[in-house]
């Protein structure tokens, strides 16, 4: 019984709390719901008026924009009226100006139209002068072929006789004057121009007066005694196959006593030869491997003493700058030759020689030195193409920019190109001055006999000439002619047709003197 009073209690006070709570809940729900409301009621206010606030504010932009736009297009529409305006008068403006233009052409047209009668009327007035004219000519005409006729019936020749008898005479005195007159011009070339031109040719080779060596295509290398022969001889000649070889030079070992001939035509392979053979000699140990070991030392020994010469001739000669290539050039000017004289040492006097003449003359010293020195580098490169060194030297030159004036000057001193620049003919002048002197350069005697030969042969087949004789080394030609075919007139104008051909036909150093002889003798005998 009492349980069940519990379980009863027990369910109904579960249900009155159940209750209870169920109100509590309801009441707090409504609380939140009526609060839920009113916050809800207030962000909607807020959002209304954000909204016609926002509304009112894009109203005023909306407005603002409108103005703006509204003023912009009032402005265009001005300026497009105002551009349609100053069109308007431009257009009236050329209008006025075309009628003006139309104006003065048909004033123009007007006046062309009375000067086309004007010369209309000259043109009638001209063909009647002419007509008058002709007649005049035919009137003339006949009273000339009388008078022709009457002379020759005169003078008892043709007029075709007297016309030539009148060349002739004429022909003959213009020549005879024109000898005279060149005589006279040469004569007052000479007394104006070739004091000076010899005192400067004169004072500068006085001044760079240099002693000449003669290069040969042999050397002799000298040893204490022939034992050491068969040392370079080696076992079956191996040790002589193997110096040839290397070097590129003939070594003959014969029966000169203490003495072995090194032959070649290069002089820089017979200095590369000469030195290894005498280092091979003072250290004893001979055969091939040492033999190509002290032939490559010697090479790069010489090619050091190449660029080494060449520095050393820049300083000497005051030339600055000059490329690294062009230096190895100069200094390998040392083992060259030309005609049998030095190439360096020629070189260095035409340098000298150019630098005095260049200031002799008011010109650029420097650069006549810098031309003079490297005038002849086509000479000497070490790839040998199918060019004339002058124009191989200009390349060269103008591969390691040089001077303009200076490449002109090498290209043009033997007369490959045109000169441009007085230094490139003071270069060619000095030149000819450095390997005309006595004993400068060696010829071969077979090219000397036919130079000779042809100076003779050249003079032999003018008209007139008797005999001709090539003296002083082919440095002068005497002409004699006959008296009776050559006139002295005629043997002036032959010796400068003579050396006219000298110069245009052959090829020879320096300069040659023609001279002319005619000698009339009158002999009769007393008896």
């Amino acid at each position: 019984m009492d349980q069940i009073t519990l379980i009863v209690s027990i369910v109904i006070a579960a249900g009155a709390g159940l209750g209870l709570g169920k109100i509590v809940f309801t009441a707090k729900a409504g609380k939140e719901r009526e609060e839920a409301e009113k916050e809800a009621k207030r962000i909607l206010a807020d959002a209304e008026s954000k909204a016609e606030s926002l509304r009112k504010e894009k109203e005023l932009q909306a407005k603002e924009k409108f103005i703006h736009l509204k003023a912009e297009h009032e402005s265009e529409v001005q300026k497009k009226n105002q551009s349609m305006q100053s069109r308007e008068q431009s257009v009236q403006s050329k209008e006025q100006a075309f009628k003006q233009k139309e104006n003065t052409l048909n004033q123009k047209l007007e006046q062309a139209s009375r000067k086309e009668n004007e010369l209309e009327q000259k043109k009638q007035q001209l063909e009647r002068a002419s007509q008058n004219i002709a007649q005049q000519e035919q009137e003339l005409s006949k009273s000339h072929q009388k008078m022709v006729q009457a002379l020759e019936k005169v003078a008892g020749l043709s007029a075709d006789q007297a016309r030539s008898q009148l060349m002739e005479s004429l022909v003959d005195e213009a020549r005879s004057r024109s000898s005279a007159s060149i005589k006279e011009i040469v004569d007052e070339a000479k007394l104006s121009a070739h004091k000076q031109a010899k005192k400067v040719v004169i004072e500068t080779i006085q001044r760079c007066a240099t002693e000449h060596s003669i290069e040969n295509s042999i050397s002799v290398f000298q040893i204490k005694n022939d034992e050491i022969k068969g040392q370079i001889i080696g076992r079956e000649g191996r040790n002589i196959r193997a110096l040839e070889a290397a070097t590129g030079v003939e070594f003959q070992v014969d029966d000169t006593p203490e003495a072995i001939i090194l032959s070649c035509f290069d002089p820089l392979r017979r200095e590369i030869a000469r030195i290894a053979l005498h280092r091979l000699v003072s250290d004893g140990r001979i055969h091939p491997a040492r033999i190509e070991e002290v032939v490559a030392k010697t090479k790069k020994q010489i090619e050091e003493e190449i660029v080494e010469i060449g520095e050393r001739t820049c300083i000497d000669l005051g030339i600055h700058g000059l490329h690294a290539d062009l230096v190895r050039l100069v200094g390998k000017m040392r083992y060259r030759s030309s005609y049998g004289q030095n190439l360096l040492q020629h070189s260095r006097e035409v340098a000298n020689l150019c630098a005095t003449m260049a200031s002799e003359l008011g010109l650029n010293p420097k650069l006549a030195k810098r031309a003079g020195l490297l005038h002849d580098i086509g000479k000497v490169p070490d790839d040998q193409p199918d060019l004339p060194h002058a124009l191989l030297g200009m390349q060269l030159a103008e591969k390691c920019k040089e001077h303009p004036i200076i490449c002109n000057a090498i290209g043009a001193h033997h007369d490959e190109i045109e000169m441009t620049d007085p230094i490139s003919a003071i270069v060619q002048a000095c030149d000819a001055i450095s390997g005309s002197r006595p004993g400068a350069r060696r010829e071969v005697v077979e090219g000397y006999i036919k130079r000779l030969k042809e100076l003779e042969n050249l003079a032999q087949s003018f008209k007139g000439v008797e005999k001709a004789f090539a003296i002083q080394a082919g440095r002068e030609l005497r002409v004699v002619v006959e008296a009776e075919k050559v006139s002295d007139e005629q043997s002036d104008l032959m010796s400068v047709e003579l050396s006219q051909r000298i110069q245009s036909e052959m090829q020879y150093p320096g300069q040659i003197k023609v001279t002319v002889i005619r000698e009339k003798r009158a002999v009769a005998y007393a008896k």
